[in-house]
């Protein structure tokens, strides 16, 4: 169901702000309005200015803790499965100063650590490609410094990779020049090149078309070999700096826990910061407006007489749009998953998750129906859900993991399916006799009658989604628009039943003057006319591509089926048990992934175009109260 919301609306003095807000948090249901509509009214926005907050410091300690719990992610990590495991934590413990000066200083510790790091690497680099510019002189014994005599200029010389030196050399003729190779690579050549001062722009002139370029290394001394020895011993000892930060790091492995904890703490500081800039102040008083679930309402009403706050709560007003909260039980709670992923219902509409879950459910182990596939998903979902007991998003993944695995394998022994004909291979290869899982029906002796079911399914579930949908008019007092959409369909639906099985003909015929007389009732001018024939073509097509869009039901039923004895029968070709159980491994694995994965978005499209589509307003935000929400532990109250 949808939580009912009541507005609240406080006012207290500026000095009971830190209080307040601490209050709110830890009573976790008081969300607190934008107040952009307040300050776009010229007389609220005279008196009132938004509370200022600590939001930008926040932020910058908890990129520092983040960026300390990636650095132990890689330099020390910790053996942890797919979610972390949450420790609980007393609420003393998680608002303790002892525990932020802990964690500041493990942060400061480690983010000192990557820096120096950071440091040492860019120094690094820079002397490899110190290096790296010396490496092709290395063979030139003579000091790089060296410019040449008083008469004679010695000059470093570079040129595209493959030049023809001995051409050059030729070149230069009888000119008082002459040049020698160092080095040859693909990409250059190096040269040292010696010309008397008197021939240096005839020397230019002539090498010009060599494409020469000359090379200085300012600030060095000594030969290349001499720099590049030099630089051998920097980058041992730069190595040895990284190596010996690195080492520092892995140790700190045993902040972890302080760290994780002070993040949750900064998070939720976050969103006390977040709540706080919400706030309008004059500087003596503050005054927020906001809202909090009608059940919740007594706590906030003592805390709020208790410090005393001037108060008022009030039910929502026709053009206001409380955010959304559903609430619902263990069977329907998972489906979360799949009303946020879609958008959340309108105030004012109806939570689809009780109407949904069945109907989902069941389509999912039709889809997949194989006990094996199901004894997975059950054992998958009951073992994360208790180890690591995940919340939010993931919880509900889990728990609707484990909902469609029971289904799956209700599914599975009704079909017969053992991770397809698994047994049936096993028992041929292992005596030679025959066994067969008992079936109510199978998929590939019974494809068309799976065809028919499916279709009547989806019909049942289109049929509750005009019933809802019929049901919400009603409550809005829109009688005639019920009576000319569902209403009518019913009837000419039951005529046709009834034709079809010999009994009358006057229900359909009744259903299609309901049908004719729609456009007519609510129509206006020519629209009467039109009207007949768009809603006769809609609603015709539109039934009929709902209920045809239900056989993928039968179909993902089927593809499953024949995948996974595909792979068993080709793994029982070579009639070797061992080379069998490898190759139906792998290909069941194959096929549990890919369906999975497949089920779960044909699920989906089934519940968020033909099912929703009959009866759901979404566009509901998201109620977020302010407080405590956390990653790594769980907050016990003291």
């Amino acid at each position: 169901m949808i939580t009912k919301m009541k507005r609240l609306r406080v006012m207290a003095m500026s000095a009971q702000k830190e209080e307040l807000l601490k209050g709110l948090l830890q009573l976790g249901c008081v969300e607190i309005s934008e107040p952009e509509e307040r300050l776009a009214d010229p007389e609220w926005a005279a008196l009132l200015r938004r509370e200022s907050s600590d939001l930008t410091r926040t932020k910058s300690e908890l990129t520092d803790v983040n960026a300390a719990l990636e650095a132990l992610k890689r330099y020390a990590p910790a053996k942890e499965g797919l979610f972390v495991l949450r420790r609980d934590v007393t609420e003393h413990e998680f608002l303790s100063s002892k525990t932020v000066e802990t964690a500041r200083a493990a942060s400061g510790k480690i983010n000192g650590l990557l820096q120096t790091l950071s440091r040492l690497q860019n120094e690094r680099n820079r002397l490899n490609a110190r290096k790296a510019a010396l490496v092709p002189w290395e063979s030139l014994d003579m000091p790089l410094e060296d410019a040449g005599t008083e008469h004679v200029t010695f000059r470093l010389e570079t040129c595209p990779g493959g030049a023809d030196i001995g051409a050059a050399r030729n070149a230069l003729g009888d000119l008082p020049a002459e040049i020698y190779e160092v080095s040859a690579g693909r990409e250059q050549t190096c040269a040292l090149l010696m010309f008397h001062k008197s021939a240096e722009d005839d020397v230019q002139e002539i090498l010009r078309p060599y494409n020469f370029s000359a090379t200085t290394f300012p600030g060095v001394t000594g030969t290349a070999a001499e720099n590049i020895a030099e630089l051998d011993r920097e980058l041992s000892e730069n190595q040895s700096a990284q190596d010996n930060a690195e080492l520092d790091l892995s140790q700190c492995g045993d902040d972890r826990d302080a760290l994780r904890l002070y993040a949750d703490r900064l998070n939720t500081e976050l969103l006390r910061e977040e709540n706080a800039g919400k706030l309008m102040t004059d500087g003596a008083v503050i005054f927020f407006e906001g809202w909090a679930p009608a059940e919740n309402m007594q706590p906030v009403r003592s805390f709020l007489d208790s410090n005393n706050c001037a108060w008022d709560e009030e039910e929502p007003a026709p053009d206001d749009k409380p955010p959304v909260a559903l609430k619902n039980n263990w069977l329907t709670r998972p489906l979360n998953m799949v009303t946020e992923m879609y958008s959340l219902p309108d105030y004012r509409n109806v939570d689809p998750n009780p109407l949904m879950a069945p109907f989902f459910i069941l389509f999912y182990g039709i889809m997949m129906a194989d006990m094996g596939y199901g004894a997975l998903m059950i054992l998958a979902g009951l073992y994360i859900t208790s180890k690591y007991k995940p919340k939010g998003t993931a919880g509900h993944l889990f728990g609707l993991l484990t909902l469609c695995g029971v289904s799956t394998f209700i599914m599975g022994a009704i079909t017969g399916g053992f991770f397809g004909d698994f047994l049936t291979q096993v028992v041929k290869l292992t005596t030679g006799g025959d066994f067969t899982l008992p079936a109510l029906f199978t998929p590939l002796d019974d494809t068309l009658m799976i065809l028919v079911g499916a279709m009547c399914l989806g019909f049942v579930q289109i049929l509750t989604g005009m019933a809802i949908s019929f049901a919400l008019k009603m409550r809005r007092g829109q009688v005639m628009d019920a009576v000319f959409e569902e209403v009518t369909w019913w009837v000419v639906f039951a005529g046709l039943g009834l034709m079809i099985a010999n009994i009358t003909p006057v229900v359909l015929i009744i259903g299609g003057v309901m049908v004719l007389a729609g456009p007519i009732v609510t129509g206006k001018g020519f629209g009467k006319i039109t009207g007949i024939f768009g809603s006769l073509y809609n609603h015709v097509t539109g039934y009929f591509g709902d209920i045809l869009s239900y056989s993928r039901l039968m179909a993902l039923m089927l593809a499953g089926s024949v995948i996974a004895q595909v792979f068993n029968t080709l793994g029982a070709i070579p009639g070797n048990i061992v080379v069998f159980l490898i190759i139906s491994l792998a290909g069941n694995t194959l096929n549990f992934a890919l369906n999975l994965l497949g089920c779960y978005v044909h699920d989906l499209r089934l519940q968020c175009l033909e099912y929703f589509g009959k009866f759901y307003e979404d566009g509901g935000q998201p109620f977020r109260p302010l407080a405590i929400n956390t990653k790594f532990v769980d907050v016990q109250p003291s």
